[in-house]
């Protein structure tokens, strides 16, 4: 049990997670997370436990529909994940990724994007990636009346530019992470992720603006953590970031189920009478 549990974990916890809560909770020094989630069980179970905000991303793009990186996942793919997660929740904050391609031409492109999001799948808010390019962006949708999440650091729509997964902000970098967050935060950005930033970085950009920053391999500095929940509940195989951490073995679990269910087909012990009509 945390030694500082979300305000929102209990069951006088508010009907559903808002902004202003997000902010209550960094003004007064709690820590919260935020999880992936691309379907109604995973959603519904991160909300039972506790965590405030859920984030269905692009990253379903290698998490669900089984490609390389997160470029391949188009607005229509992601819209039926971000339906369930928003049917599933009652309390939880849903985050929809704005995908690649989907918002960067212009801040009108951008708009309509996340109307779709807002309308078609009940998001409550959405994410984009870029710094002080996407102040436009984030300005359209703050000034209309849309929550936006700000992503900074290592971005991965622009793995190919910025040659592969690699560490952002080192040496005078750093000043230009600074620099992005504060104009995101002046366009109206209610919150900014931080990825694959030295622990120092991520610390002066939270310290920076009085928005909450949530960090995936940014340090323990950032006001909130997130984690792709494959990751994080060790479903996934192979090697996995430095910034993860597994807290379970789902893989191993489910591949222990389906073998025992295997073998109890083929022994004859399934189904057993208590199972029939």
């Amino acid at each position: 049990m945390s030694e500082h549990p979300s305000p929102y974990a209990s069951a006088q916890a508010p009907v559903r997670v808002r902004i202003p809560h997000l902010q209550q909770m960094k003004a007064a020094g709690h820590k919260w997370t935020m999880l992936t989630a691309y379907d109604m069980y995973s959603a519904a179970i991160f909300e039972e436990a506790g965590i405030p905000v859920l984030l269905v991303g692009d990253s379903a793009s290698n998490n669900v529909f089984g490609n390389t990186s997160t470029l391949a996942v188009t607005v229509d793919e992601l819209l039926p994940l971000v339906r369930a997660v928003s049917r599933s929740t009652r309390r939880a904050l849903v985050i929809a990724d704005l995908p690649f391609g989907s918002y960067q031409a212009s801040a009108e492109q951008c708009l309509h994007t996340a109307v779709r999001f807002m309308k078609e799948a009940g998001a409550h808010a959405v994410k984009l990636e870029g710094g002080i390019e996407m102040v436009p962006q984030v300005q359209k949708l703050a000034t209309s009346g849309i929550p936006v999440m700000a992503h900074i650091g290592f971005t991965p729509q622009m793995e190919h530019q910025l040659g592969g997964y690699r560490v952002q902000g080192r040496g005078e970098d750093a000043q230009r992470l600074i620099d992005s967050a504060q104009a995101l935060e002046a366009a109206g950005a209610f919150a900014i992720l931080i990825e694959m930033v030295p622990a120092e970085v991520g610390r002066a950009i939270t310290e920076a603006i009085a928005i909450p920053t949530v960090g995936i391999g940014a340090g323990p500095h950032c006001d909130a953590q997130v984690l792709v929940w494959q990751d994080m509940a060790g479903l996934r195989d192979g090697q996995l970031p430095r910034f993860v951490k597994q807290y379970a073995d789902l893989r191993a679990v489910l591949r222990g189920a389906a073998m025992a269910f295997a073998e109890e087909v083929q022994a004859g012990a399934f189904p057993g009478p208590e199972h029939g009509f």
